[in-house]
């Protein structure tokens, strides 16, 4: 039986199994039934997606198939992922499902559910439905319309809310340059931060059904990056496709990414008092330029798996306050459990007006160091440590590095990949490194040994 769920839900090309329409209605009613069977009535979803030419007709299927099993569904939508998630918790909705592809193309969707908590659904009920789609069961529903009636009020009630858990901060006097990556944020954003009294200059926020994500946004940070400087603007923000994350560009025109935003507020934090248990959680992935700073304020740095879900279940594991991966998804726990690009905005923001600093000032006294990553074809996934010339290499390895370098070395998840991750001081040095341990496990379990 093909898995259809991933770390972040269902991705595919649209039109193409598991996103065709038959599919993707034979999704609608096994969720419906999941939460009908655990709840014992008719379920009640909150529909939204982002700007996807395919998100529209995926939205009214999904719908379609949900009403077969008796479940009800209201449309939001074009709106962010994250607000998704906070109208299924305001609203007592029984699920909220997100129908994008994140930083993916145009022509890949996606869907994802959240719980009224914040969580996604259980490994349990992904693999019933998985099984219910894979079953010969075929389905007929009497319609495809859903209710979108209400969706400007949804969008304009995220935004309030957004807006009302910021009620002290002001921006005016602040420019600040929004590239919206053609994505659910292009709406919203603009309003967002004008109403702080920023003077707003946005970019790439006029979707068309294709343009998402194309040349813009938080994997394009060379066009906020020149028209921050072009505007001579203080600050720099860019979202992907659901604008459930977000990369930072400063006044000198420096990108500041997830690690460098979360050792900026971790300052703000730990100053303020708030930062609880002096505790930061990142992923495997993060820079070890991050631990070093963190370690300067003698803050902990607790690492997990690569994946927001990962990061939600170690900061509420151990209540820390902030978290977050560097490629822009960071979560504040005692404010939404999932990541969220325009909270994280104004997170950032309030803490730049608070300490009264640019970004470029509260993001210095952390250094990126170099990060290699060498991909290598293996014929099997065989344990790293159990092969003793692999194990002998790498332990060499660390021991060249020392304190101020780090080696991960993992297999992929989707592919016959070793991975070799290495970081440290000198460029030059962290290259030589990794390739000489690459040599070693290809000529062992690589691909053509």
């Amino acid at each position: 039986m093909r898995k259809l769920f991933g770390t972040d839900g269902i991705r595919g090309k649209a039109g193409e199994f598991p996103l065709n329409q038959e599919t993707v209605m034979m999704l609608g009613r096994s969720i419906a039934l999941q939460f009908k069977e655990k709840e014992g009535k008719n379920p009640k979803f909150i529909i939204g997606r982002d700007t996807r030419e395919s998100g529209e007709w995926i939205e009214k299927a999904f719908h379609a198939g949900a009403t077969t099993a008796g479940a009800s569904s209201l449309s939001a939508g074009v709106i962010t992922t994250p607000g998704v998630a906070f109208l299924t918790r305001k609203h007592d909705f029984d699920a909220g499902i997100v129908i994008s592809a994140s930083h993916n193309p145009y022509h890949d969707n996606g869907l994802k559910v959240f719980l009224p908590s914040g969580k996604k659904l259980g490994k349990d009920a992904e693999s019933a439905i998985e099984m219910a789609v894979h079953s010969s069961e075929k389905i007929s529903p009497s319609g495809f319309g859903i209710d979108d009636s209400q969706s400007i009020g949804f969008q304009s009630e995220y935004v309030s809310h957004l807006a009302s858990e910021f009620k002290r901060l002001s921006l005016s006097g602040f420019k600040i340059v929004v590239d919206c990556a053609n994505g659910a944020a292009s709406e919203l954003a603009t309003g967002l931060f004008a109403s702080f009294g920023a003077d707003v200059i946005a970019i790439n926020n006029k979707p068309d059904g294709k343009n998402i994500n194309r040349d813009c946004g938080s994997l394009h940070l060379e066009k906020v990056q020149s028209k921050v400087l072009e505007e001579e603007a203080d600050f720099g923000v860019a979202f992907d496709g659901d604008a459930d994350r977000s990369l930072f560009v400063d006044e000198k025109g420096n990108l500041v990414d997830g690690d460098a935003t979360l050792w900026v507020m971790a300052q703000h934090l730990k100053k303020n008092g708030k930062l609880r248990g002096n505790r930061v959680v990142a992923t495997v992935m993060s820079n070890i330029g991050l631990e070093i700073a963190l370690n300067t304020l003698d803050v902990e740095l607790l690492r997990t798996d690569v994946g927001d879900k990962y990061v939600l279940e170690e900061l509420q594991k151990r209540q820390a306050s902030v978290g977050g991966e560097q490629s822009g998804h960071i979560i504040f726990p005692s404010f939404s459990l999932v990541g969220d690009g325009m909270q994280t905005t104004l997170f950032l923001l309030e803490a730049l007006r608070e300490n009264n600093k640019t970004l470029f000032e509260m993001s210095s006294g952390f250094r990126q160091y170099p990060q290699v990553l060498v991909n290598v074809k293996v014929k099997e996934k065989l344990p790293f440590e159990e092969v003793a010339e692999i194990a002998e290499k790498a332990g060499e390895v660390e021991n060249a590095l020392g304190e101020t370098g780090r080696l991960l070395l993992r297999y992929s998840g989707t592919e016959n990949l070793a991975r070799v991750m290495i970081e440290g001081e000198e460029q030059v040095k962290v290259e030589r490194l990794a390739n000489d341990l690459a040599r070693v496990i290809d000529s062992i379990i690589g691909e053509e040994a």
